[in-house]
């Protein structure tokens, strides 16, 4: 009794996965169609449909965004040349020679 059960349990689990797949494939296929079977653009309007990116409609737009790149930019450099300066400039070990 127990064995049947749990075949049928995992039937059932099997069907409902399979229909979930079906489901995702078809709606996956109906997208790229959609843009025109472009990943790239599939994926880019998924991202800014969740709010990763967004779309950049003027210049200031652009430059805002721009900047505020430059920013990160400097501050790991401030924060990375003088780690790299210390190792640069650390003084050598004696190295023993033998004859």
């Amino acid at each position: 009794m127990a064995e049947n059960t749990s075949k049928t349990v995992n039937r059932i689990i099997l069907a409902a996965g399979a229909m979930m797949f079906c489901w995702v494939a078809a709606a996956f296929t109906g997208a790229l169609y959609h843009v025109n079977w472009s990943v790239s653009e599939l994926a880019s309007q998924y991202m800014v449909a969740i709010g990763m990116v967004k779309p950049l409609h003027t210049l200031v737009d652009y430059y805002t965004h721009i900047k505020g790149i430059e920013y990160l930019i400097c501050v790991a450099f401030f924060v990375a040349f003088p780690v790299f300066f210390k190792y640069v400039n650390k003084a050598p070990r004696k190295a023993t020679v033998i004859k």
